[in-house]
């Protein structure tokens, strides 16, 4: 059967066996960004390991649209025997899979007349991956056809494999018709947005903002760094050819090996998103407070909290993750000012007293699409409710273990409004003993597209497109009052 995922959209396509040149002319320019690699690659050192490569890939895909996540996925392959090279043909196909996986199967229904059927969704699957090659790699067009039509071939059941001819016809047609394609594709700034996503945002935003948000997750995403010490931003920009962003964050003008930089080793500064160093930073004078960060892992609003002066208690359930958190807080020689437990967030009670808590909840990440194409293919409105009530279960648990006049941080990188505003005014209903103390955009670098009239922390994708854009985020402060 097709996995809940690749049914979202139905296959109506239609494959023409003309074999008529398109006629193009030679100033036509499309703006699409393509992806770099040096030069072109077959996907492996031999025919072999090209097929094996793709057909790993190809594992890959098919289990994070059933619900496995990306990341994990690719950390198994990494720890298979693949050529280094091969192993980074893997990760950038399977990661651009995702990312234009929207606008592939757009090209699909353009292409093919009749549906694929149900059983054979592997087929799909496998096209689909020929078509990020020839549309969005600098795949040799040839390597890319024919380990496509192999892979289709070497399928177990005979109605797959004689999908072989279909599969060769719609890639080669593509490849001919490259450029009038990648204009079609154009022509929906949204189409890389699952349809879920894309209805439930469009009734959320407006569809202004649906195509807005949509050509931000087109882009190259940008890499930023947390100053150790805020004052210090400027001079880190200046050392690592970047610019310093209204919230205080360093964006680095182009990607790089962020071990090489200067200040790495010494621990001035660390890679988090802007949208997400923005929580940590609206407790105000922290200074000698003991604040509980509760999933805390790995470890970037930890090292906030901590350059702040505060004595902070990281707590987690993951214990691998933590060890990374771990390796975070003595890069930057922050042993001293933090507690690293493992512990459920639902039912842990601390030992000691405590001044202030942070959470940054479990949730569905559709903020993070930039960075984590594959969330809105392999999740869907189940897990956003049984996520929505896990956040209620650890905020109602957290604000009971505030003092009075303590503050809590709520937080998440989603988008959907159960997670965010909805789950904090549910909150705040049922909690006669909690207060929104409203966040304004003096709070947040005088950016007022962050400060909801409402007085939450809601950033998007499309926010400050022109530098780069950022993360989705919500946040909202409570104060105890009783």
């Amino acid at each position: 059967m097709w996995s809940k995922s690749a049914q979202i959209e139905h296959l109506c396509l239609k494959v023409n066996e003309s074999h008529r040149k398109p006629q193009r002319s030679p100033n036509q320019k499309i703006q699409v960004i393509m992806e770099q690699s040096p030069k072109k690659h077959t996907g492996g050192n031999s025919k072999a390991s090209a097929l094996r490569t793709r057909t790993a890939a190809h594992h890959v895909v098919r289990n994070v649209l059933a619900g496995d996540v990306l990341d994990v996925m690719l950390a198994k392959e990494a720890r298979r025997d693949h050529d280094p090279r091969d192993m980074a043909f893997l990760k950038q196909l399977t990661m651009l899979y995702f990312k234009h996986l929207g606008s592939v199967r757009r090209v699909m229904r353009k292409m093919i007349e009749r549906p694929i059927p149900t059983k054979a969704y592997k087929v799909q699957q496998i096209i689909e991956l020929g078509l990020v090659q020839v549309l969005y790699m600098r795949t040799d067009d040839h390597a890319a056809v024919d380990q496509t039509v192999e892979m289709v071939a070497k399928l177990k059941h005979p109605q797959e494999v004689a999908m072989k001819g279909m599969a060769n016809a719609v890639l080669r047609r593509v490849i001919r018709e490259k450029e009038e394609t990648l204009a079609f594709i154009a022509r929906d700034q949204a189409t890389d947005l699952a349809p879920w996503i894309k209805f439930r945002w469009a009734e959320q935003f407006g569809g202004k903002v649906v195509d807005a948000i949509g050509a931000s997750l087109a882009g190259a995403v940008p890499i930023d760094l947390t100053p150790k010490n805020p004052d210090e931003a400027k001079a880190i920009a200046k050392a690592v050819d970047g610019f310093v962003m209204p919230t205080g964050s360093v964006r680095l003008k182009e990607a790089t090996d962020i071990t090489k930089l200067e200040g790495f080793e010494d621990g001035n500064w660390w890679v988090q998103d802007m949208a997400a160093a923005i929580p940590a930073t609206l407790f105000g004078n922290i200074e000698g407070k003991v604040v509980v960060d509760f999933c805390a892992a790995p470890g970037g609003k930890t090292m906030q909290l901590a350059a702040q002066g505060a004595s902070v208690v990281a707590v987690d359930r993951s214990l691998q993750r933590l060890e990374r958190l771990r390796e975070n807080v003595a890069r930057t020689q922050f042993k001293d000012k933090v507690s690293v437990l493992v512990a459920d967030a639902t039912n842990w009670v601390p030992q000691m007293e405590i001044d202030h808590i942070l959470l940054d909840a479990p949730c569905s990440a559709t903020g993070t699409l930039r960075r984590n194409p594959d969330v809105q293919w392999s999740k869907g409105l189940p897990e956003v409710n049984k996520l929505v009530k896990l956040q209620a279960e650890i905020l109602d648990h957290a604000f009971t273990l505030l003092p009075v006049g303590g503050m809590l941080i709520y937080c998440v990188c989603s988008l959907e409004d159960e997670e965010g505003a909805t789950q904090i005014e549910d909150f705040l209903a049922k909690t006669p003993k909690a207060k929104l103390v409203p966040i304004r955009s003096r709070n947040v670098g005088g950016l007022n597209k962050l400060a909801t009239k409402e007085g939450y922390l809601q950033c998007r994708p499309d926010h400050l497109a022109n530098k780069g854009g950022m993360d989705g985020f919500f946040a909202a402060r409570i104060e105890r009052i009783g």
